[in-house]
């Protein structure tokens, strides 16, 4: 038998057609679809991650007190000096009026200020948590804290975390996708599985021509099926004589999911077919790929194709909403993202997605209320307090929970550790955050360790 022979002879069997593999380790199948330990709100989350630090007082955390004492001295807590430079450490600062207008909005009231005009429009459907607070005023420790629970050790994200709880239901598209246009804090230990299987490791999308590189055919469909006909069929008795490896299986089952892309991904990502209407909503010019609206838009086309948890993450390293010298730089980052935000969230609810579709607005910590000098222009981080919002899936919208002192200092009802946000999402989705569990190096793990309590007052 030659070579041609040989191949046709395989491609004409069942063991090497795309799926062989995951048809093998059906039973054991890392991304197949899993069911939830209860009846699930939503199935699917959108976290729209706000990098550097939104400042609280100036957006959605609204502090009359902090307006009328504006430039009054204020003697600091050592522990929030920490956020200081060393030479700047002195206990003495000086409160810091908002720079933009709060208003009431919606049939709530709920008051947001004028840097969201769209977002404030969406009151209704959102629910305010001003009681968030973080175990690290540091950038990189702080983000990732948000993302994966821990801020000293890298530990799987919350994306490979509900990977790993429920699986994919789309065979042709990661359970997980990160739109990023530059690194943020961190980095892609963001979206990294760590110890849990590398089939739940969150995809990164960078927006551009070529959102997913390497994706189109490089030979024609029916060479590339044979191709990888014979390399699936040497895969699965490679696979057999490891007695089914889990990592093993993971490995060639994220290959399958790669093979699956290149018919799903290049739709997935077009836009052609979106109305001129949608992209007015979003504010997205036709064929552009830049500006957190193609993201936002993007993550609307993914989540109605079964991806399970979608990140947007509109900033990086080096041009985020860290504002330490003019609090004015939050202007332009806040209209990248208001309007097309306002916009998902107003398609989802119009396409009846907003039902069972969560979607978490999230910064790693706030800003000082206050700072060295009067009339300064900037503020420095705060991790004592801060707000994310939630919204869809049974949130209370037009609602808040939790309150921070007058000035916005300090948390004085309801605080909302990380670990309860965690918690929080996961409940969502179905998943009791005490059993969704994996054992390595001898410990069980978990994505809360061992905190953690689903905000309940939050639900409807």
């Amino acid at each position: 038998m030659n070579r041609r022979t040989f191949i046709r002879s395989l491609a004409g069997t069942s063991l090497i057609l795309p799926g062989a593999i995951s048809e093998l380790c059906a039973a054991g199948d890392p991304l197949a679809p899993r069911a939830p330990h209860f009846a699930p709100r939503a199935t699917r989350v959108i976290f729209l991650h706000m990098s550097g630090g939104v400042s609280h007082v100036d957006s959605f955390d609204y502090k009359p007190r902090l307006i009328a004492d504006h430039n009054q001295p204020y003697q600091v807590p050592k522990k929030m000096l920490q956020a200081f430079a060393p030479e700047n450490r002195s206990e003495v600062k000086f409160y810091k009026r908002p720079q933009w207008e709060f208003k009431q909005r919606g049939q709530s009231g709920l008051w947001i200020s004028g840097l969201f005009p769209n977002i404030g429009r969406c009151a209704d459907d959102i629910c305010l948590v001003r009681s968030m607070f973080s175990d690290n005023a540091d950038h990189a420790a702080a983000t990732l804290g948000i993302h994966t629970g821990s801020v000293g050790f890298t530990r799987p994200s919350m994306g490979s975390w509900i990977s790993y709880g429920l699986g994919s239901v789309n065979a042709n598209l990661p359970g997980f996708v990160v739109i990023a246009p530059a690194l943020p804090y961190s980095g892609a230990q963001l979206w990294s599985s760590d110890f849990l299987p590398g089939s739940h490791q969150g995809t990164r999308v960078v927006p551009g021509p070529e959102p997913v590189p390497n994706i189109k055919r490089l030979t024609e469909a029916g060479v590339q099926e044979m191709e990888l006909g014979l390399s699936a069929a040497f895969n699965r008795r490679h696979l057999l004589a490891r007695d089914n490896d889990a990592q093993l299986a993971a490995r060639i089952r994220a290959f399958e999911t790669a093979h699956g892309m290149q018919a799903a991904a290049p739709e997935a990502f077009d836009l052609t077919r979106e109305t001129d209407a949608i992209h007015q909503l979003y504010g997205l010019a036709r064929g552009s790929t830049k500006g957190f609206a193609w993201q936002c838009l993007i993550a609307r086309r993914l989540a109605e194709r079964g991806v399970r948890f979608i990140e947007l993450i509109d900033t990086g390293a080096n041009r985020n909403w860290d504002s330490h010298g003019n609090m004015n730089e939050h202007v332009a980052l806040a209209k990248n993202v208001d309007q097309p935000i306002a916009a998902l969230i107003t398609d989802l609810k119009q396409r009846g997605m907003l039902d069972d579709t969560l979607v978490v607005w999230a910064t790693e910590f706030g800003r000082t209320p206050f700072n060295t000098a009067k009339n300064a222009t900037g503020r420095e981080h705060h991790a004592q307090a801060f707000t994310c919002w939630l919204a869809g899936a049974g949130v209370r919208g037009g609602f808040s929970y939790g309150e921070t002192d007058e000035y916005g200092n300090s948390i004085v009802a309801n605080p909302v550790h990380v670990h309860d946000l965690h918690a929080t999402i996961l409940h969502t989705l179905g998943l009791d955050h005490t059993r969704l569990t994996y054992r390595h190096s001898g410990r069980d793990y978990r994505l809360t360790d061992v905190h953690g309590n689903v905000i309940h007052a939050v639900l409807a």
